[in-house]
């Protein structure tokens, strides 16, 4: 059963995923990224762009970063128009960072991106991919 749970003073209220991470590919989610020396972690908003079958194949997720810093977008980054629809707090970008995690390294979902603005984001990661 999915409970909401209060989260970072930044994100209001995630809803909590089950031990098998049940996330879809558009959505936005709170991840928990260690640092590089593993002496802590931050949790950070992105969007899952990875398929079910990739997911159930190798249980890990491709997603792309999404930062609040939308002062300086660069190649690559595109401008989140439904941002809270999408369950984030601030003005967004879903930016050119992939990473591949695994499924236990996600806190919860936020929300959801609207198809268009997938879409788009996908554009944004073929052009700068050269796929």
């Amino acid at each position: 059963m999915n409970a909401l749970i209060p989260c970072w003073r930044h994100f209001g209220t995630i809803q909590r995923m089950p031990r098998m991470t049940s996330c879809s590919r558009g959505d936005v989610v709170l991840v928990k990224f260690v640092f590089a020396d593993e002496k802590g972690a931050k949790q950070r908003p992105g969007l899952i762009v990875s398929i079910d079958r990739y997911h159930r194949g190798r249980r890990e997720m491709i997603l792309a970063a999404i930062t609040s810093n939308v002062g300086r977008p660069l190649v690559g980054d595109y401008k989140i128009k439904g941002w809270r629809e999408s369950g984030l707090l601030y003005p967004s970008i879903v930016t050119g960072i992939v990473r591949t995690i695994k499924q236990d390294m996600i806190a919860g979902k936020l929300g959801e991106l609207p198809a268009p603005e997938l879409h788009t984001v996908e554009d944004k990661l073929r052009e700068i991919l050269a796929l």
